[in-house]
């Protein structure tokens, strides 16, 4: 079945526009023609059921796998993500769903890891805290007790916005967030989503890719389905209800009461 993709208004120039984008993994398609468009300033919800090419797509935007055909754009431009050294150089950081945090690390530790800063052939540690602690206050993070404290000993919420404060303090343009509430409860995930918020807030582009569809209409501009490696919908999140998103995710189209419009 192929579904028509409701698009929407492009006038405003994307910052990562995806066009034509095609997987393999040996025989098996993964993605087929996917186009995508990551404005900035908007939150981007990325829903699909499980198999359906949302982690697949976001490792190719990441630099994680190279499409087998396609043209990706940055800010206007053809660029060749060839991995993820060359998407951190254009700004794009993902935050994974394990966090890829170290527990036997503080706070500061693990904000820098790989990237630390050197004085004199040693480490800056009062360069890095200082940075470390104006990052987490920029992003309102201050639940934290010391930013010298374990990241063994942070809450599932805490350690999501550790996550996000690295992703974002290397002057980052789009940030991608793979289930961040998935596992949180209820005080946890509000954290989290008003993160995400003050991230679009700050200029930045998000992709959020959730199953939790609550979370989704409260944070997404857009919302963007795949259906076994198709985009079958992309449009303003005021285009769809859970109905629609839901029925698209299972089916691939929307039978019931319409479609998401194109704007």
């Amino acid at each position: 079945m192929t579904a028509a993709v409701a698009r929407a208004d492009s006038s405003s120039e994307s910052l990562l526009q995806i066009k034509e984008l095609d997987k393999h993994f040996g025989p098996v398609q993964a993605l087929y023609h996917v186009d995508l468009e990551l404005p900035s300033s908007q939150v981007t919800a990325l829903c699909g059921d499980n198999g359906a090419g949302k982690t697949v797509l976001t490792k190719c935007v990441a630099g994680i796998y190279q499409p087998d055909h396609g043209q990706v754009f940055w800010e206007g431009r053809p660029v060749h993500v060839r991995n993820a050294r060359d998407a951190a150089r254009l700004g794009i950081e993902t935050v994974y769903q394990d966090l890829a945090l170290a527990d036997n690390l503080d706070i500061v530790q693990n904000m820098f890891l790989g990237r630390e800063r050197l004085r004199t052939g040693l480490l800056d540690e009062d360069n890095m805290e200082r940075a470390a602690k104006e990052t987490l206050a920029s992003l309102r993070v201050t639940t934290v007790r010391s930013i010298r404290q374990p990241v063994a000993s942070l809450s599932g919420g805490q350690r999501q916005s550790v996550a996000v404060a690295k992703a974002v303090m290397w002057n980052s343009k789009l940030v991608i967030m793979d289930e961040p509430t998935a596992a949180l409860g209820v005080v946890q995930t509000r954290m989290v989503l008003d993160l995400i918020k003050r991230l679009r807030d700050r200029g930045l582009a998000v992709m959020v890719i959730s199953h939790n569809l609550n979370d989704v209409f409260e944070v997404a501009d857009r919302i963007a389905v795949l259906y076994l490696g198709r985009m079958v919908a992309q449009d303003k999140a005021s285009a769809f209800d859970r109905q629609s998103v839901v029925e698209y995710m299972t089916t691939g189209g929307f039978g019931g009461g319409g479609r998401a419009r194109a704007n």
